[in-house]
């Protein structure tokens, strides 16, 4: 049974070359779209984070320093 006519070695590189192509657009578009998960990801935590402080009654200086007062004392543990 007959295969068909044989491809040029030409032919056969620029066939791998479009499949690498394709595959490097597709790499790219998986990137953008990791990206844009996590851009949505972090969004939520800052969106929960706000309902936090918003439910705390504290206002974000008074919150931001507890954080910072807690970073500190955690920094001190470890050394």
């Amino acid at each position: 049974m007959a295969r068909g006519v044989r491809k040029s070695l030409e032919e056969k590189i620029a066939d791998k070359q479009e499949v690498i192509e394709a595959l490097e657009r597709r790499v790219q578009k998986e990137k953008e779209e990791l990206q844009d998960l996590i851009h949505e990801q972090r969004m939520m935590r800052l969106e929960s984070l706000e309902e936090i402080i918003e439910n705390s009654n504290l206002s974000l200086e008074e919150v931001s320093k507890i954080l910072q007062d807690h970073a500190d004392r955690a920094g001190e543990g470890v050394a």
